[in-house]
């Protein structure tokens, strides 16, 4: 089994190879794909007339900060248009894929964070209310195993339930790790627009689960958190992790062939 992340905006980029190569190996291997869509999300909540609001964590990541509201615009924005302009695009194509969210069948479940340590405008440390902001805690296979077994490609998006039943954002990179080890899956494949982990114009073709870990400060924030969750993705049994792009030729493919980007392997 093989779970595909790719970001909502990396959708319209996809080279023109993608949904056949999807296409072609959804007929011999199963396949669940995750999906973002953070950028999305904030162009239709600033259309509504709700600014959004991003904060800065101690070590430097920059998220955003949901209230309740904008967990709601969250929930509908991921799991309505993006996730159904994705299964629209793969049933296009003849790919038999079906449209949850984390909250299906309770795929997904997080713990909110109650308070978050943030560095305020003058540089210093702050303690202020969670929100409806989650850290995924377990998965639930059931559903998927379902899907998958019947042949159809779940899509999934990154919304988790609370244990009060409340809406969480939860980061997609780290729901697609969770979902890959959940389900057993060998590989993990986080689709972007650039080739890999690209360090001194020098692209990184394998690390090991510790030299991901010690290279990670050293990252830039968008891909620091894809390395975050290919470690979390090994650490929890995935064997393999892999960023790679979605503009070459036979995106899914290459990158299970491991051309022309970032391997991450346990050893």
């Amino acid at each position: 089994m093989i779970v595909v992340k790719i970001g909502g905006s990396v959708v319209n980029d996809l080279h023109p190879t993608f949904l056949p190569d999807i296409k072609k190996l959804y007929g011999n291997e199963k396949i669940i794909l995750a999906h973002g869509g953070g950028k999305i999300v904030t162009e239709t909540a600033i259309k509504l007339g709700r600014e959004q609001k991003f904060i800065i964590s101690p070590t430097g990541v920059r998220s955003r900060f949901t209230d309740m509201e904008t967990a709601e615009i969250y929930t509908m924005v991921m799991s309505g248009k993006i996730n159904k302009s994705i299964v629209r695009m793969f049933l296009q194509n003849g790919i038999n894929a079906v449209g949850i969210s984390g909250i299906d069948a309770g795929i997904l479940r997080a713990d909110r964070k109650r308070k978050l340590i943030v560095i305020n405008e003058k540089g210093r440390k702050m303690t202020i209310e969670g929100g409806y902001t989650g850290k995924i805690k377990s998965l639930d296979p059931l559903l998927l195993n379902i899907l998958v077994g019947n042949s159809y490609l779940p899509v999934v998006s990154p919304v988790a339930l609370s244990e009060d039943f409340d809406f969480l954002n939860v980061d997609g990179d780290r729901a697609a790790a969770h979902i890959a080890a959940g389900m057993n899956a060998e590989k993990v494949i986080f689709i972007t627009n650039v080739n890999g982990l690209i360090i001194g114009g020098k692209l990184i073709t394998h690390l090991t689960l510790k030299g991901a870990k010690e290279i990670m400060p050293k990252l830039g924030f968008g891909m620091e958190k894809k390395v975050l969750a290919c470690t979390e993705a090994i650490e929890m049994g995935v064997k393999s992790a892999i960023i790679a792009s979605g503009q070459v030729n036979d995106p899914i493919s290459s990158a299970i062939a491991c051309e022309n980007c970032t391997v991450i392997n346990s050893l």
